[in-house]
């Protein structure tokens, strides 16, 4: 709109982006300068300590969708979906102690959850959890690169194209130089950033306005969203806990950060220090959007945290959210690039046996700046990106039981497992929402409304993510009662 005022001007803010994104991208390339070789690339060469290990989890973890996901759920979801962020976010933290501990025992030289995956099932289920997992990680991709380059244009008016590209130029430059080295470091640089950045942001959250920043006010005009009596609460957080910790328990970052711990001690510390760090976070940020919505009912869910932080329209904090966004965003497109790559580089070979080593590092690059290219697309033209994610989330949720499970069977079938995670899908594809969160291809299609209890056709994203879940648990239990 040609007459908006916005709320910081566009060539400062294009200065604050291209400062930002260069300071990282000259970091990391300096440093690994120092750090060559394939083993850092994957996994640091195994030696990372306490403290870098644990900001680099935070950083990875923390991306720019913090700043809209969760206020912008909690203005319908309630304090459920608040804690069911909190937790889904969180919650991997603590599984990777025991399953990262069993891996590594497993894989001492391991870099990759899929190499294990082919080794214990086999070369069919092996494919299809790779298929998933680059999927979910190019619809994360996607996520953090138009959710800063649309907070940049809402904040100065500036082209998603600019910043989307930047972004992901600068990044793809040192990540694919450096690796995982390079995307520890940055991280640690990253998580000191955005710590002093969120504890400035939430000190004005409270004080720019604190006689409506009150649960008085919550309980006056959004009353609902607090009470044990509204269901949502129950629905939207199982749903945002499943879904976020099922699709974080395949995110090749993560592993490659459990691989990259100094001894298991390390691991254990470093996990338990991000889940104590996450929480708070993001159940602040949730909280938030309780807040804007309970101040204003017709603000936009995704702007609810900065509906309120950026009421007096103040550049100080604008700067501040910029390099904010910068910061989470980077932290975690680093990670997803190095983590994709690593998957190619490592599983490559079990696809494609005619190649070296290294021509595995090189197809791993080229395949990545496709992937980033058509990132760079979908975030320029600012499309909706939550369908595909929650897509992606579906396809984790009905493999998570299944593929850990197997973690700890002596002999457990690829047969058995295909299918459960097959059967799972099916089940749940069946009842996921159409784009508009209206219908199902069963409920709405198939089978019409009236058939079913409210409490299924008002909630059908959560039944889909529940029977997704639950479906191959019921599959694998059947199995093993006949087989006896």
């Amino acid at each position: 709109m040609k007459n908006q005022v916005y709320f910081l001007d566009q060539n400062f803010a294009l200065l604050l982006v291209v400062s930002i994104s260069l300071l990282f991208a000259l970091i990391g390339i300096l440093y690994s300068k120092r750090h060559q070789g394939l083993s850092n690339y994957l996994t640091a060469n195994r030696n990372v300590g306490t403290l870098s290990l644990t900001t680099s989890l935070i950083a990875s973890a923390l991306g720019a969708w913090i700043l809209f996901g969760p206020a912008s759920a909690a203005t319908w979801g309630g304090i459920g979906s608040v804690i069911g962020y909190s937790l889904g976010t969180a919650f991997p933290m603590v599984a990777f102690i025991f399953l990262g501990k069993k891996i590594r025992k497993i894989f001492p030289k391991g870099n990759t959850l899929t190499e294990f995956i082919y080794k214990k099932f086999g070369k069919k289920l092996f494919k299809l959890i790779l298929v998933l997992t680059i999927f979910y990680m190019f619809i994360f991709l996607c996520a953090e690169v138009t959710a800063v380059s649309l907070l940049v244009n809402y904040i100065s008016g500036t082209p998603l194209w600019f910043t989307s590209i930047l972004v992901i130029i600068t990044t793809l430059v040192y990540t694919l130089y450096g690796g995982l080295r390079a995307s520890i470091l940055t991280d640690n640089l990253q998580f000191f950033i955005v710590l002093i950045l969120l504890l400035i942001s939430v000190y004005f959250f409270f004080n720019i306005n604190p006689n409506q920043i009150t649960f008085d006010v919550i309980q006056k005009n959004s009353g609902h969203l607090l009470s044990y009596k509204y269901f949502p609460n129950y629905t939207a957080g199982l749903t945002f806990f499943i879904a976020v910790a099922a699709t974080n328990l395949f995110h090749q970052g993560n592993w490659q950060r459990v691989f990259a711990a100094k001894n298991n001690e390390v691991l254990k510390r470093s996990l338990l220090f991000s889940f104590g760090t996450i929480i708070p976070i993001v159940f602040f940020m949730g909280m938030a959007g309780i807040f804007a919505i309970s101040i204003d009912n017709n603000i936009n869910p995704d702007l609810a945290f900065f509906s309120i932080l950026l009421k007096d329209k103040t550049e100080f904090l604008s700067i501040i959210i910029i390099i904010l966004a910068i910061s989470l965003t980077i932290s975690t497109v680093d990670t997803l690039i190095n983590a994709i790559s690593s998957i190619v580089i490592v599983d490559g070979k079990k696809i494609y046996s005619n190649l070296v080593q290294k021509n595995y590092l090189k197809l791993s690059k080229i395949f990545v700046i496709i992937l980033s290219f058509i990132s760079f697309i979908i975030a320029s033209k600012g499309f909706s990106i939550l369908y595909l994610f929650l897509l992606a989330d579906l396809l984790c949720c009905a493999a998570v039981i299944t593929v850990f499970y197997g973690f700890y069977q002596k002999k457990f079938s690829e047969k058995k497992a295909i299918t459960s995670i097959l059967l799972g899908l099916f089940l749940g594809l069946l009842i996921f929402p159409s784009p508009d969160f209206s219908k199902s291809i069963l409920i709405g299609t198939l089978l019409p409304f009236d058939l079913l209890p409210n409490i299924v056709t008002s909630s059908l994203l959560f039944w889909s993510f529940l029977i997704a879940t639950l479906a191959p648990l019921i599959v694998i239990i059947t199995y093993d009662s006949f087989k006896r």
